[in-house]
């Protein structure tokens, strides 16, 4: 997917600047929302990391323990090219933990570790924290007023071009499998393909939505989302005016559809907007049927959390924020500059 033709909430930026001009200019640190129990038969385990990807250090990890590759899991993939602190969860039954004073490998630290009565899956996460480091900003004035607007107003909640691939491979590969041209045997590689497409999807009508100017509209029929919580609601055209002033307090959010096989949530003037957007996507749509891929709703828009930046000087400023999870931080660069250089893929 190109990320360059999607709409932009605060106009497509006029400064330029680096992302990740080292690792270290880019730290992610996982937010479970929970504590280890304490007990249990699997085994939490808190790794910083530097040039690693998450893959390697979990089959890495299965072999130190002396299990099984599928016996580790975790919560998401986080970018090799940063510093990630991240979960990872090794099933032992009936086992002892193995001594991780010995864990060696270089890139990576063991920072705490605790049993836990449940396996980590991926998405059983709260969100993350983000601190990024922009560098050889092009206009200072320009980024802080940005940075102010996002504030105010948040960004559109894209998912960012890591999710589909090198290159856009994942949706390359998806619409070939759409097409018949190729056979998609290989469970991660199905994920990936049907993740990207649906992503795609939810890209292409929150894009359209906001080209519309109608982002902030509530509309008949639109699934609203309750303001941080997943459950959603359909609006009904006699509470269009209630539900304008709850959406304009803060209180809910407008979703757009992870199209699949089903109802899409939506009725009457939103619906007929979203399937007016897919009606260029017959492919995709057909595959995600045809795959039976449950349909899911997420919100238009982002508003990063605890969001605060300091300048260093007049070309250099870091960001700190917070974003639930499966949320990626490339959507609130991209609001703020182009990049003119650097690997901006980020981890989710």
């Amino acid at each position: 997917m190109d990320m360059a033709n999607l709409t932009w909430l605060h106009g497509k930026p006029g400064a330029t600047g680096v992302l990740k001009a080292n690792p270290e200019d880019f730290v992610v640190v996982e937010d479970l929302g929970f504590t280890p129990d304490g007990e249990g038969e699997h085994l939490l385990v808190n790794i910083r990391k530097n040039g690693c990807n998450t893959q390697f250090v979990a089959d890495y990890l299965a072999k130190f323990a002396g299990i099984h590759a599928r016996s580790v899991s975790y919560a998401g993939l986080k970018d090799r090219h940063a510093v990630t602190e991240q979960w990872f969860c090794l099933h032992l039954p009936g086992k002892e933990s193995p001594d991780l004073s010995q864990f060696a490998l270089e890139g990576c630290e063991v920072l705490q570790a605790a049993r836990h009565l449940r396996k980590l899956r991926i998405g059983t996460l709260k969100g993350n924290e983000f601190t990024l480091v922009l560098r050889q900003i092009s206009d200072h004035q320009e980024v802080e007023q940005r940075l102010q607007a996002i504030a105010a107003g948040g960004v559109p909640n894209y998912f960012g071009s890591q999710r589909f691939g090198r290159g856009g491979n994942n949706l390359t590969m998806a619409r070939r499998w759409a097409s018949d041209e190729i056979r998609v045997k290989e469970r991660s590689k199905r994920s990936f393909y049907l993740s990207a497409s649906r992503s795609a999807l939810f890209n292409l009508i929150t894009s359209q939505r906001l080209a519309n100017q109608q982002h902030q509209t509530v509309l008949e029929g639109d699934a609203l989302q309750l303001a941080g919580r997943g459950s959603w609601f359909v609006a009904k055209a006699e509470e269009l005016a209630t539900l304008q002033q709850r959406l304009d307090a803060g209180e809910l959010m407008i979703t757009a559809p992870l199209p699949g096989d089903g109802e899409p949530g939506t009725a009457g003037e939103a619906l007929a907007f979203e399937q007016a957007c897919l009606v260029s996507q017959p492919e995709l749509m057909a595959l995600l049927k045809r795959e039976r891929v449950e349909p899911a709703r997420r919100a238009l828009l982002l508003q990063p959390q605890q969001l605060q930046w300091n300048w260093w000087d007049d070309v250099t400023v870091e960001l700190r924020f917070w974003l639930p999870a499966g949320s990626f931080a490339t959507s609130v660069v991209r609001e703020i500059m182009q990049l003119n250089s650097g690997d901006a893929e980020i981890s989710e």
